[in-house]
């Protein structure tokens, strides 16, 4: 068979069931052959961002994969490929390269040199015979340890060279292994955890890797310890749990800023320890357990008191088991859930009138409380934008259930949450998947909203029309005094419409709730569906910058 056919047929062994792609590559009509259906975008970083969404709702258990032409396909598509990397999801990335002859010749843009600073991996095929253990080592390499995202870049004079059948009959799925920690090494951490007076569990996106939330919230449990998560790791506890203090990220909740604050051993479960603008920093002065499954993590922005290489399944596990050994939940730990619930009514307090504003323009804080109230959150798949929907959105939305919140942005570029949407309904179509962005990101990616509308997906997008880039007031004051820098305009709801989907536009707040159950009807009978709220220029948010 065509080395191009050999491919599909490798993909559909390991159980690819969608192809996100944007043409020119022969590798779209291979796959429709191999009955993998092609999902084809409007652009290529959306393309990479579809595949991501739904890597990570199905956990990386099912293969995610992009396909682009060389040049400009490739080139449009490296800020997706950033955002995936720096989230470490596990995706395969297959550009048409230029032709052997001239591939390394300036001016001609090299996937495989380019984009070696944000994939795990990236391999060119040489010759034909290659194919299945390229194929197989990038695999491999894309799911064990931490996953994240590797690329293999095809020639395009290699596409039709032929590879022997047996070859390709002999591939197998990829299986997949990880470890545990030191087991001595976990007793120790395991004793400083149990002894601690005001411990927090700081769990990560390895968590909902290793399917690993039941044991963390039974490690919860049996220690009576707050858990706060990253943003990216947002679900990976349950937050109408007692013991949840929410979600980490560039705003954070009352209960995190508190409790870390006081913490005296802080547990990293799963997580990078980054410090970032995008991640709550750990105060000075904690005592630091950190188990990772990456060891350039360990020691990088804090010193790790206890650090633990291993699988986040597996080392709760190991933590549960020694923390039972040595005597199970320690004493006077009776009025901790109690505390925190006196901690989280104050903090809420706070922001009753702004969550119940009745102000037109709508304060957008009046969307969201509106939209938990509608939706029940085990129903549905949420994700914000850059910028202000992400703030605004992260501390007070609470996620119940394993990757039902898609939190993104290390490296991030308005406009990603689109794509994840359309990647999460393919991968979870039972679901109301919704993504909340704002004017500006819109204007990045909105008209990717046609591929959901043209391709059947029945995502719902939240547009919040402020009419201006509202979190850019401070910085940008000169120029928008003389100039209207920050101002920018639209109507989202005629686009939506235009292109083809369900859409409305809502002015104001008493219809919000009645708006958001005609957009779940829409879904349901199976439209892409368009929201567009008329909101104020809200900019205060939750503890913003506290903990950085």
């Amino acid at each position: 068979m065509k080395v191009v056919d050999a491919l599909a047929r490798i993909l559909k062994i390991e159980g690819t069931e969608f192809l996100s792609a944007y043409p020119t590559t022969a590798l779209i009509e291979a796959a429709a052959k191999a009955d993998i259906r092609p999902v084809l975008c409007r652009q290529e970083r959306v393309g990479v961002g579809i595949a991501d969404g739904y890597a990570r709702v199905k956990n990386g258990k099912t293969l995610a994969v992009f396909c682009m032409q060389y040049g400009p396909g490739a080139e449009n598509a490296f800020p997706g490929v950033a955002t995936a990397y720096s989230d470490s999801t596990p995706m395969l990335l297959l550009p048409l390269g230029h032709p052997r002859d001239r591939a390394q010749v300036f001016p001609l843009f090299s996937s495989a040199r380019t984009y070696a600073s944000v994939t795990k991996a990236v391999e060119t095929i040489a010759v034909g015979s290659q194919v299945a253990d390229v194929m197989r080592r990038a695999i491999s390499l894309m799911r064990m340890g931490r996953p994240g995202p590797v690329m293999i870049e095809i020639p395009a004079d290699l596409v039709n060279e032929e590879v022997p059948d047996a070859l390709i009959e002999a591939y197998r799925p990829v299986k997949v292994t990880a470890a545990g920690a030191n087991a001595r090494e976990v007793e120790t951490a395991a004793r400083v955890l149990r002894e601690a007076r005001r411990p927090v569990i700081h769990a990560g996106q390895g968590v909902l890797y290793a399917e690993a939330s039941g044991d963390l919230l039974e490690l919860a449990d049996l220690l009576e310890a707050p858990v706060m998560t990253t943003m990216e790791a947002k679900s990976a506890f349950p937050e109408d749990h007692p013991l949840a203090l929410g979600t980490g990220g560039p705003a954070v909740s009352g209960p995190i800023l508190q409790y870390l604050r006081e913490a005296d051993v802080v547990f990293g479960i799963g997580c990078s320890f980054t410090r970032h603008g995008m991640a709550a920093s750990i105060p000075a002065g904690k005592t630091l357990i950190h188990a990772t499954n990456d060891e350039r993590d360990l020691n990088k922005n804090y010193a790790a008191d206890y650090p633990l290489l291993g699988d986040a399944r597996l080392v709760l596990r190991q933590f549960v088991e020694a923390i039972k050994a040595q005597g199970g939940r320690p004493a006077g730990r009776q009025s901790v859930r109690a505390e925190l619930e006196s901690v989280r009514a104050a903090w809420l307090a706070e922001w009753k009138a702004t969550l119940g504003s009745a102000e037109v323009p709508i304060n957008p804080y009046r969307v969201i409380s509106e939209f938990m109230r509608t939706v029940a959150p085990r129903e549905a798949i949420v994700t914000h934008d850059s910028g202000s929907p992400r703030d605004q959105l992260l501390p007070f939305y609470r996620a119940v259930s394993p990757r039902s919140y898609l939190g993104w942005g290390k490296s991030h570029a308005l406009g990603t949450g689109l794509g994840l949407t359309i990647g999460a309904k393919l991968a979870a179509p039972d679901k109301f998947c919704v993504n909340f962005m704002g004017d500006a990101a819109f204007g990045m990616t909105g008209l990717d909203f046609e591929t959901a509308v043209r391709c059947g997906i029945p995502i719902c997008t939240v547009v919040l029309n402020n009419s201006a880039m509202a979190i850019e007031i401070p910085h940008l004051v000169v120029s928008h005094d003389k100039y209207g820098a920050r101002d920018i305009g639209g109507r989202y709801a005629d686009l939506g419409r235009a292109m083809g989907g369900w859409s409305e536009r809502v002015e104001k707040p008493e219809d919000i709730a009645g708006a958001f159950a005609r957009a779940r009807k829409a879904t349901d009978s199976g439209q892409a569906a368009l929201l567009e709220f008329v909101t104020s220029q809200e900019t205060r948010f939750s503890h913003r910058g506290a903990l950085r």
